[in-house]
């Protein structure tokens, strides 16, 4: 069987369009202190999303790299005290294979904690090649939210926290 090429760009650059409403929720931010310049600026951004969207709280919990997010979100996830977590840190290339194991042990870690525990694990990790393009996907040299994979990572987090009350609420059988 021959695949059709549908010509699918490999990344969009379409922003996305969010319109969420936050009031009521509670999250866990949890921040990697390595690439501490750019990891700033992806919390500022996700402060700003959770601002914007009205959350109830949040708080902000820092790790000492990216690798150690997984187990802090397990440790918030078991908490029992969120309706969502924000993972927040950057990975950026360097001249050995280190950084496929921490990018990939991250993107898998946060996964799997999502999957047992069933709280939403927002994944705003920035994996690039260059500390240019790190620095483009928080914002750009000077912050702010517009191109901020963090407050897109929070409104992913508030996106999934709804979407998890209304499963929980929807009607039976």
């Amino acid at each position: 069987m021959k695949l059709r090429n549908l010509n699918y760009p490999t990344m969009s650059n379409e922003p996305m369009e969010w319109k969420l409403d936050a009031h009521g929720l509670k999250f866990a931010i949890v921040v990697a202190r390595f690439n501490h310049s750019i990891t700033e600026k992806l919390l500022e951004g996700a402060r700003d999303a959770l601002n914007r969207a009205g959350a109830e709280s949040f708080e902000v919990f820092h790790v000492p790299g990216s690798f150690e997010l997984p187990l802090a979100a397990k440790m918030l996830a078991h908490k029992g005290a969120y309706n969502a977590i924000i993972a927040l840190g950057t990975v950026i290339r360097g001249e050995t294979p280190h950084f496929d194991y921490v990018a990939g042990e991250t993107a898998r870690g946060l996964q799997q904690v999502a999957l047992e525990t069933g709280l939403p694990v927002a994944f705003g990790v920035i994996t690039a090649n260059t500390l240019e393009q790190a620095e483009a996907r928080a914002g750009g040299k000077r912050g702010g939210s517009r191109n901020n994979k963090g407050y897109d990572a929070a409104m992913t987090a508030i996106e999934m926290a709804r979407l998890q009350h209304s499963i929980a609420n929807a009607g039976g059988p």
